[in-house]
């Protein structure tokens, strides 16, 4: 981020622009709605620009800009749709103390104006760092619409109550009363006109001072395999809600984004025979958090159903009398044979599927090996990466096919998503000589579906045959 968005304070300051063709134009129609003094240097200015100056909309100046006339302006714009005028206005505003916008010179500039969708007081502002106009109209296109024409009223209406609702405890007892306000109480008041708006702000107050302090409570969220639009709906709102989100180390930072900015971030980040955050230490920092009255988000990578020492965490809170519930998530096997083009079970193949983890509290995990190196058997192994060559010995040592297809990928659905293919004969080296230093998972039986077709068939199970 080479912008960073702030809202200045326009109000009684100036604001200078140099030109007087399109480009002044379409700058001025923005800047109006603000509450600055508007001065204009235009030799020959737009008969609207003139007809502004008329009704006293803003100063004009029918001359050139020179030195000193930008002397105590917050901003200034160079549009002159000429380059070299507009490189002296420019510099005539640097050396006045101005911030500097050169039209269409986004090098130059030393700010950039975004795409603004104007609900007074609401204002919302999109930027897309000068790269992408057209994309920043798009998106206020639909902002337009999303957003109702009445918002700015309630907002209005809602700034001048704020005093009454300091009554209201810090925190999340506001954060309630103002939910409860835009998206319920308020639209339903104003469909009535402007004049129902504040009785029922004064009702709404008075119902939430007689309401007891929300309990605190802990939502366990599967945030899916990394990639932000993969999580669900319910997890976004509880990402919303948070006061407090413990996560995992896998949870990526697009994910970690959707997280109220006031929300507590807690990392617990545990990593395969390295450096990890204790489980009972976890425990306790929910139970705490918990205990405080805290809305709690225990974030997990993929699903937290799977591998994810989830049972351990609920009765802790459960016996210290803390409520939950399960945000289930993509768990990270269906997000990587989605992105190879297979499933994880196909009618004349397999009809089960198992999902492994490559290791456990006592090291490598034991599994029934012999039915796994049956033909035609898929598995999902998690966690896989380090116990890579003890799971092909035990695999080759119960007969199975050497030529049986491995996939592992890393870093499943994100943008750094890499597959390799290979069999359980190389599946060590393979993997080590990968270099992978990201989340991976492993299909034993599985191949990408660009590279089914040239891996001999694997007969299917005598039993699955006769179950068809």
């Amino acid at each position: 981020m080479n912008h960073f968005p702030i809202f200045l304070n326009t109000s009684g300051r100036r604001i200078v622009l140099s030109g007087g063709g399109d480009a002044a134009l379409a700058k001025l129609r923005l800047l109006m709605k603000t509450t600055a003094h508007i001065t204009v240097f235009a030799p020959a200015a737009d008969d609207q620009i003139k007809a502004w100056a008329d009704a006293g909309k803003l100063r004009l100046i029918a001359r050139a800009m020179e030195p000193g006339d930008t002397l105590c302006a917050a901003l200034f714009y160079a549009a002159d749709e000429d380059e070299v005028e507009d490189k002296r206005t420019a510099a005539i505003a640097h050396a006045d103390g101005a911030l500097v916008n050169i039209v269409d010179n986004l090098a130059d500039s030393q700010f950039i104006t975004p795409a603004i969708v104007d609900r007074d007081p609401v204002t919302v502002a999109i930027g897309t760092e000068g790269a992408a106009p057209v994309l920043a109209r798009a998106i206020k296109a639909d902002l337009e619409e999303r957003l109702p024409q009445g918002l700015g009223t309630l907002a209005a209406i809602g700034k001048a109550f704020r005093k009454a609702a300091d009554a209201l405890p810090f925190g999340r007892p506001r954060r309630d009363f103002w939910r409860d306000y835009y998206f319920n109480a308020g639209p339903k008041a104003i469909a009535s006109g402007v004049e129902a708006v504040q009785p029922a702000l004064d009702t709404l107050l008075a119902d939430h001072l007689m309401k007891d302090a929300r309990k605190g409570h802990v939502a366990f969220v599967g945030a899916g395999p990394g990639d932000p639009e993969l999580l669900t709906l319910k997890a976004r709102r509880a990402l919303d809600e948070a006061d407090v989100v413990i996560y995992d180390r896998l949870i990526s930072p697009e994910i970690l984004e959707l997280a109220r900015r006031e929300a507590t971030m807690i990392d617990v980040g545990k990593e395969a025979f390295g450096p990890s955050t204790p489980q009972e230490v976890i425990n306790d920092l929910i139970v705490e958090h918990g205990l405080k009255g805290s809305q709690v988000v225990r974030l997990k990578s993929g699903d937290a159903t799977v591998f994810g020492r989830l049972d351990e965490e609920i009765d802790a809170v459960t016996e210290a009398g803390v409520d939950w519930h399960i945000v289930p998530g993509i768990t990270s096997a269906s997000a990587a044979v989605a992105s190879i083009g297979q499933s994880l079970t196909k009618r004349g193949r397999n009809s089960s599927v198992r999902f492994l983890t490559g290791h456990d509290m006592k090291g490598f995990a034991d599994h029934d090996w012999k039915a796994l190196a049956a033909p035609g058997e898929v598995a999902a192994v998690y966690m896989g990466k380090k116990s890579a060559r003890f799971i092909q010995g035990r695999l080759l040592m119960h007969g199975i096919d050497p030529a049986t297809p491995v996939t592992v990928i890393e870093n499943a659905s994100r943008a750094d998503q890499r597959v390799l293919s290979t069999t359980l004969a190389e599946m060590e080296p393979t993997i080590t000589q990968a270099g992978l230093d990201g989340p991976a998972l492993t299909f034993i039986g599985l191949a990408p579906r660009a590279a089914q077709a040239a891996l001999p068939e694997i007969p299917m199970p005598q039993r699955a045959q006769e179950a068809l």
